[in-house]
């Protein structure tokens, strides 16, 4: 499979990257500075240099042209204002996946976060955060041009990935390694049973690849 990445220079895309090229994947990154090439090649993943807050969507389709699959992890990050929250958080998950739709690009996996909600209220940084995911994940469900699948992780921690998760359509509060993300996110690439689906994610007891055969009814 071919499978681009938004936020290719994010933490939990590096891990992503690295397990999909361990496993035999071309995977390309989209990344923002070029400065960040070396850290995508060091994974095994393709650096492609382009600013989605600035890009057209032809700009970003042709990127993804030919691509298998398309993984939205792109994120303003902590310290980040409000308005790039709207400009990333939400702009460029609504343009990639309107560049996916123009590039032909079915499969189609969002990162998203636990509590995203397009009503939720609020004024402060983080609840415009939560707006932005919500808006953003909405906009995804509502393409039937994409085969979309919707993962909504707890906290996340840089502890030690244990390949032991909690994947339902709500599981409650709790944390979860980016290690345990990544490894869930490569699964849900090669299952499309899992298109439609809005999916929670904390750690648990359950091994990955079984809890994502579950979540689609394998």
């Amino acid at each position: 499979m071919r499978i681009v990445i938004a936020g290719g220079h994010g933490q939990i895309a590096l891990r992503l990257e690295r397990l999909l090229a361990g496993r035999g994947d071309e995977v390309a990154g989209i990344i923002r500075k070029a400065e960040q090439g070396g850290d995508l090649r060091e994974v095994g993943a393709e650096p492609v240099v382009l600013d989605l807050e600035s890009a057209s969507v032809e700009e970003v389709a042709e990127r993804l042209r030919g691509a298998d699959a398309a993984v939205f992890a792109a994120g303003a990050g902590p310290g980040s204002g409000v308005t790039r929250k709207d400009t990333v958080d939400k702009g460029a998950a609504v343009l990639f996946a309107d560049a996916a739709v123009r590039a032909g690009v079915r499969r189609f996996v969002i990162v998203s976060s636990m509590g995203a909600d397009p009503e939720h209220r609020g004024d402060e940084v983080f609840d415009v955060y939560l707006r932005a995911k919500g808006e953003a994940d909405a906009y995804v469900r509502a393409q039937d041009a994409l085969d979309w699948t919707i993962l909504r992780p707890g906290a996340l921690t840089d502890d030690p990935g244990t390949g032991l998760v909690r994947l339902e359509a709500h599981t409650g509060r709790g944390s979860v390694p980016r290690d345990d993300v990544a490894a869930v996110l490569a699964e849900l690439v090669d299952t499309p049973a899992t298109t439609g689906l809005t999916l929670e994610l904390i750690s648990g007891s359950t091994p990955v690849s079984v809890a994502v055969r579950s979540v689609a009814g394998n």
